[in-house]
């Protein structure tokens, strides 16, 4: 498959054997999304559309900056 815009030009078969995680906070009625880590970067997409969502992908250190500000409020 050739890399599309949607997973940052990774393409789809770095996702194959991830395991994408949902909070379990989350509300399975509700908009949620689902993380996952490959190599050296941090997929995060839709949990509803699952393999068929796009990917945005993250570097490991913008993730962990992001969370932590979530958790900071």
């Amino acid at each position: 498959m050739t890399p599309g815009p949607s997973d940052g030009g990774i393409g789809s078969a770095l996702w194959s054997g991830s395991t994408w995680r949902k909070s379990s906070r989350s509300d399975p009625e509700r908009d949620c999304v689902e993380v996952a880590s490959a190599l050296d970067v941090v997929g995060v997409r839709d949990s509803k559309r699952g393999d068929a969502s796009p990917v945005l992908v993250f570097d490991p250190l913008r993730w962990r900056e992001f969370v932590a500000a979530l958790r900071d409020g």
